[in-house]
């Protein structure tokens, strides 16, 4: 029986060229061996080419399909190759790679079939109150549908083993979007073991954010009707 780990990290990235090389230059300090793909979302800007150049493989969309549907193309891609573990983190400097290690020993001693990665585990981490009222809000809600206390139900900082990435590259309603703690709580009604480990987190220094102006609060609303629609899904 083949039991060698083969671990992909999954890179959706809109419009990225200035934090891309940054990114990039960080995974190759981490010393674990893993592959890199990144999931050109029909940028506008140069980061296909920024990717392509730094020897990334990467993946391209026609056009801008969104975060989740960036996600969607990473899992499908790691199930073709066959890779047992997939790591997702954002093109855009804001997570950093050497809290890796951190996932995968959460993932050893716990079992978990998902880890999140809290930037609240680790310190201190500022942000501003509309997106600090919307996570307690779904950390709330998390917990009360699983019964798990999540102190990050929105970070997009993950490690998935195959049979989590594989079920959400096969899913129908997966959200285009932004699949956050609705995908916690459809995964954990799927019975998958979900677990945080703490990882280090940072502001985005360059481009726009999803979370200026007003943004932050149409993702919320946009996230209570994900969840309601998970509470009203019907079991398979």
């Amino acid at each position: 029986m083949n039991n060698i780990r083969r671990i992909l990290v999954v890179i959706p990235a809109y419009n990225e060229e200035d934090n891309l090389p940054q990114v990039i230059s960080r995974l190759k300090s981490v010393n674990i061996p893993f592959d890199v793909v990144i999931i050109d979302d029909g940028s506008k800007d140069g980061t296909f080419q920024v990717a392509s150049d730094a020897g990334m493989n990467v993946l391209r969309h026609p056009y801008n399909l969104g975060y989740g549907a960036a996600l969607q193309t990473g899992f499908r891609f790691g199930m073709r190759k066959g890779y047992t573990d997939i790591i997702t983190m954002d093109g855009d400097g804001q997570h950093d790679p050497g809290s890796i290690p951190e996932l995968l020993e959460v993932q050893r001693k716990s079992g978990a079939d998902v880890v999140i990665g809290s930037r609240f585990l680790s310190g201190s981490y500022r942000m501003g109150i509309a997106r600090k009222i919307g996570s307690w809000i779904f950390a709330k809600a998390a917990r009360l549908y699983t019964g798990m206390k999540f102190t990050d139900p929105t970070s997009g900082f993950q490690l998935l083993n195959r049979k989590a990435f594989a079920y959400l590259a096969a899913e129908d309603d997966y959200p285009l979007d932004y699949p956050d703690v609705n995908i916690i709580m459809l995964l954990h009604k799927r019975k998958f073991r979900i677990a945080e480990a703490p990882v280090r987190m940072t502001e985005k220094k360059n481009g726009p954010t999803m979370h200026g102006g007003i943004k932050p609060f149409f993702y919320v609303l946009r996230m209570f009707l994900a969840i309601i629609m998970v509470l009203l899904r019907k079991e398979d």
